[in-house]
């Protein structure tokens, strides 16, 4: 199996310059090559036949993507409309500042077949590419967030994967995401 990672993974896992909240002590062509040359522990079904997870233990110090919501650290969360990519409209983001999480224990990456990524505009030349990746202390699958899986309802024009809403899983997401939140430093 082939695996490459697309621009748009690239530009948030690996941004120039770096960010704590992003992979650390690893480059983007290490990381690809990584992905390429150890098999996961796990192999994880993604919310569409066109996507999977991959489980590696993580070999780096990057930290975990999200924090629980205590009362202690609630005033420490931020919100903004951002957009991920020029293309897309801006979306009500929210996130921690004043906090940093703990080094994560496993990378996760989110891979998309080649047809599905065809489909929306970003050809590879591998059987796999990656769009994401999940940074966690169980080898488990963060649920999406609740925005993402709208943008994907929505459509490949508006950034998304075409894939209709899934009401169960759009509920235990509001659920996670009620009760954590990304962090930056």
């Amino acid at each position: 199996m082939s695996i490459v990672l697309t621009d748009f993974a690239r530009a948030r896992l690996f941004p120039s310059p770096p960010r704590a909240n992003t992979i650390r002590d690893c480059s983007a062509e290490a990381f690809e090559r990584r992905l390429n040359e150890a098999p996961p522990e796990r192999v994880i079904a993604g919310y569409a036949p066109f996507c999977r997870l991959h489980a590696h233990r993580n070999w780096t110090s990057t930290r975990c993507l999200t924090i629980p919501i205590t009362d202690a650290n609630r005033h420490l969360l931020r919100s903004a409309y951002e957009a991920r990519t020029r293309e897309e409209l801006p979306v009500l983001v929210r996130w921690f500042e004043g906090l940093e999480a703990p080094v994560a224990r496993w990378l996760i990456p989110i891979l998309y077949s080649r047809e599905q990524l065809a489909k929306e505009g970003t050809p590879i030349d591998a059987e796999w590419g990656v769009v994401g990746c999940l940074y966690t202390l169980e080898p488990e699958e963060i649920p999406m967030a609740p925005i993402t899986m709208m943008r994907n309802a929505l459509g490949v024009e508006e950034g998304g994967s075409g894939v209709p809403l899934d009401r169960e899983a759009y509920r235990r997401s509001v659920a996670f995401w009620e009760a954590n939140a990304n962090w930056r430093s």
